[in-house]
């Protein structure tokens, strides 16, 4: 079976039909990068559609002049139903010129400012590993806490030390929001990795703040630990990409399913963390872990 399906996608690549393979190929690359190993465009993270090929009949010029079409549509009221279908047919074009071009988070700001939307970052997620985003995050959270809870709970020294004031935050508030926010900053410290680097609270936040953050979950105007603060933002490379976000782990969801949609890298410094997130909670290519999120993982499925 094996044989059969390199023989497959080697008929494929030869007929052009396939642009995930074709973009590898040695004939799509340029003349100082023709080498088979150099900037390779390939799935990383489970992504079912990782390049797909544009819809039948389609061209790069007929599905520019979609997405022309799609700046139009934006300016219109009441017309999300029209912009989710031209967004679906859209994404192969999309996608290909995000994973192949690479291009800056103001450049895409500008030519898909649709994307950067709650419903839409859910959708392109679906599109891309066909499992939802928010739902299943929101959901797995809630399902693994006790779990999680207990393992936080029984460290000790350093662990026991940055959660104890989070912890007991999380024990005096029947807020759900709040409860998953404490859980993932919980998570965060067990993980060894600083919750300051991603969540970053401010009362108001300033232009040079935004624009040192490459990847971060902007929290303004929090009262206090027991309050909802008045806005959460994600920023990814200094500019604002989402706001007026409902909770802090729901811009954990929304960036986590940016990191796909935009095909970045996780920050080295959040790596485990994100790593927790693709394959314990997400389920996204959960056979092969760290050490460290695999001991994580060992432990919450330990049967009571």
């Amino acid at each position: 079976m094996k044989v059969k399906m390199t023989n497959y996608r080697t008929l494929l690549r030869a007929h052009g039909t396939s642009a995930e393979l074709a973009v590898n190929s040695l004939k799509t690359k340029s003349q100082e990068e023709s080498y088979p190993a150099k900037n390779l465009k390939r799935a990383r993270r489970a992504e079912a559609n990782h390049f797909p090929s544009l819809p039948i009949g389609e061209t790069p010029e007929s599905m520019e002049q979609e997405r022309i079409s799609l700046l139009a549509e934006q300016q219109k009221r009441n017309n999300r139903q029209s912009i989710k279908e031209k967004m679906a047919k859209t994404f192969g074009y999309r996608r290909q010129e995000i994973v192949h071009q690479r291009p800056s988070i103001e450049g895409l700001l500008e030519r898909w400012p649709a994307l950067f939307h709650m419903e839409e970052v859910n959708a392109e997620f679906m599109r891309i590993t066909t499992f939802p985003l928010e739902t299943k995050f929101l959901a797995q959270l809630d399902k693994h806490s006790t779990k999680l809870l207990q393992v936080i709970r029984s460290r000790g020294g350093v662990v026991k030390q940055k959660t104890t004031g989070i912890l007991q935050v999380l024990d005096e508030t029947v807020d759900i929001t709040i409860r998953r926010e404490c859980i993932l900053k919980s998570l965060m410290i067990y993980l060894g990795e600083p919750v300051h680097h991603l969540i970053k609270e401010f009362q108001e936040a300033e232009a040079g703040e935004l624009e040192q953050a490459t990847m971060a979950i902007f929290v303004i105007g929090k009262e206090d630990q027991f309050h909802r603060p008045k806005d959460v933002k994600v920023l990814i490379e200094g500019t604002e990409v989402l706001s007026g976000l409902p909770s802090v782990a729901t811009a954990f969801a929304m960036l986590f399913g940016l990191i796909y949609a935009l095909n970045l890298r996780y920050p080295k410094e959040l790596q485990s963390t994100f790593e927790v997130v693709q394959k314990v909670l997400m389920e996204l290519e959960g056979k092969k872990m760290s050490p460290k999120v695999n001991r994580l993982r060992t432990q919450l499925f330990i049967p009571e």
